[in-house]
C-alpha cells in the first residue's frame, strides 16, 4: 500500500494592507478638501407682547423703524419722522438694496440714541426673503477693526418684524 501522507498546512496567508492604507492616505484628504461646509445662522426675532394694554403702549419709548420697500430703504425715528431715505443702487443684474449705507445710518443713530437695543423691521409684500435676511444682518451688528483685528459691534440686536401694509 502506497500511502501518502499529506501535511496539512495550517499557515494562514499574510494579509497585505499596505495598498489599502495608501488609498486611505490619499482618499481622506481629498474628501475633506472637496466637502462643502455649511453654516447655519439663526436669527432671533422679538415678538410683540400680546398682553400689552393701550395705556402701556403710550408709555413705551419711541420706536426706531426700518422700512424695506420696492423703492429702497427708509429709516424712521420716532415712528412718523423719516430720518433717512436710501434708494436702490444699481447692481450687475438689476437694482439691489444698499445695506452698507443702511449700516452707516444705523451707526449714526446708535451714536445718538446710546443704549437703545430694539428695532422694528417693516417690509412690503414684494420684498424677497433674502433681502429681509440681509437687512436683519445689517441692523443687528457691523464689523469694525479694533487693534488690528475685525470684531462684531452690536447695533440693534432685538429685531421685531412687521408687515408694512398693516402700519
Amino acid at each position: 500500500m502506497n500511502t501518502k501522507f499529506r501535511k496539512n498546512s495550517d499557515e494562514e496567508a499574510e494579509l497585505d494592507v499596505t495598498p489599502f492604507m495608501n488609498l486611505m492616505i490619499v482618499l481622506v484628504p481629498v474628501m475633506l478638501i472637496t466637502m462643502t461646509f455649511t453654516q447655519i445662522t439663526v436669527h432671533e426675532i422679538k415678538l410683540p407682547d400680546l398682553t400689552q394694554s393701550e395705556s402701556s403702549a403710550e408709555e413705551n419709548p419711541p420706536k426706531l423703524e426700518v422700512l424695506l420697500s420696492t423703492e429702497g430703504i427708509k429709516v424712521f425715528y420716532p415712528s412718523n419722522v423719516q430720518i433717512s431715505d436710501i434708494p436702490l443702487r444699481d447692481a450687475g443684474e438689476g437694482q439691489a438694496y444698499d445695506f452698507e449705507q443702511l449700516s452707516l445710518v444705523l451707526q449714526e443713530v446708535k451714536n445718538q440714541l446710546g443704549d437703545k437695543r430694539d428695532l422694528l423691521l417693516l417690509s412690503e409684500k414684494d420684498v424677497d426673503y433674502q433681502s429681509l435676511v440681509f437687512a436683519m444682518d445689517a441692523v443687528k451688528s457691523y464689523q469694525a477693526v479694533v487693534a488690528a483685528s475685525v470684531v462684531e459691534v452690536e447695533l440693534f440686536p432685538e429685531v421685531s418684524l412687521a408687515d408694512a401694509s398693516v402700519k
